[in-house]
């Protein structure tokens, strides 16, 4: 199958291409004979099985992305910047402003100067706590009111609102970009991710051995144990929506990038262990108070913006997203994409 949406003699460049959605964006176009450049670490036996069946052009770490650039940005046809801290737990401001900020801003400004498409991954966590509300329109005095719960979310939200401001005094822009706000993603080749592993990945060992899973009691009386919502999408669709916004060029934006419905922790669980055939079993925790304050008890993605834009196919809900990820991947020999 050719590949649709570069000329044959240009190249993906995909920052964070060793990491969760990085490599199965890598795993998706390499299948395509696309011609493939990551900036990414291979630190870590995960990060390397994550590419391990795939062919990459070059592989260099993130500190070669300028070299890079100047010796062979004539060749890029795209930039998909994945590239980013995602871990919401992280402190330091500093750290997160040169990697989810500058390094975004200074790949934004390289892509209008050139004339290169860009993709990249904002988040969810932009919304906070959903006080208001969820929605990908791209009004800077909406932007404005949003307070994410933490340093990572208000990284990502910086960035959204450069951006807007580049575009509001009418300085150079790439020829299409999109920033996407991926929910809640689980799937293959997120192993490496640590305590930021889907509740799927962290709770599979357990789940196949009929152990009780761990959850959050509710301490909202609208909500009770377990029903506390997140929008969860399998990776397959983020995937699928990335590919299709490079293919058919809609108007540039804030894209969600979610299933448009919220599921329950439980419904989640509930699929995880109907998987591995095994029967629920729940031991419940206060949410601790350090992050109590902070605690989100729904998400749910408007997606309004990606249907209208022509993005027309079905997201998977959890019962079917998990089954096949079990069956796929986690309880396969090989569980790398």
């Amino acid at each position: 199958m050719p590949n649709i949406f570069v000329a044959p003699r240009e190249r993906v460049l995909i920052t964070g291409g060793t990491g969760f959605i990085g490599s199965n964006l890598v795993a998706s176009w390499s299948t395509e004979g696309a011609r493939i450049a990551v900036s990414d670490v291979l630190d870590s036996e995960e990060r390397r099985g994550n590419l391990a069946h795939h062919t990459v052009e070059e592989r260099f770490d993130p500190d070669g992305l300028t070299d890079f650039l100047t010796s062979h940005g004539h060749e890029v046809g795209v930039v998909v910047h994945m590239g980013a801290i995602s871990s919401t737990t992280v402190t330091d401001v500093d750290l997160l402003t040169r990697t989810n900020v500058t390094l975004s801003q200074q790949l934004w400004a390289w892509c209008a100067r050139h004339g290169v498409p860009f993709v990249y991954a904002s988040s969810a966590a932009v919304y906070g706590d959903g006080a208001d509300g969820f929605s990908d329109r791209d009004d800077p005095a909406y932007l404005e009111r949003l307070r994410p719960l933490n340093p990572y979310g208000a990284s990502k939200l910086a960035f959204d609102r450069w951006v807007l401001g580049q575009i509001e005094t009418g300085r150079p822009t790439p020829p299409a970009w999109y920033g996407l706000r991926f929910f809640n993603v689980y799937g293959p080749n997120e192993y490496h991710k640590g305590p930021m592993r889907s509740m799927v990945t962290k709770s599979f060992p357990g789940a196949a051995e009929g152990r009780p899973v761990t959850l959050f009691r509710s301490h909202d009386p609208r909500y009770g144990d377990g029903e506390q919502e997140r929008d969860f999408v399998y990776v397959d669709d983020c995937v699928s929506v990335v590919r299709w916004l490079l293919a058919h060029r809609p108007v540039s934006g804030h894209y969600n990038v979610g299933t448009g419905r919220a599921q329950s922790w439980l419904a989640l669980m509930s699929a995880l262990y109907s998987a591995v055939g095994r029967e629920l079993a729940v031991e419940w925790i206060d949410t601790p108070q350090a992050i109590r304050g902070q605690y989100q008890y729904h998400t749910q993605a408007d997606v309004t913006k990606l249907r209208a834009a022509g993005y027309d196919a079905p997201f998977l809900p959890v019962e079917e997203g998990v089954r096949r990820y079990v069956s796929d991947y986690l309880t396969a020999d090989d569980r790398y994409r």
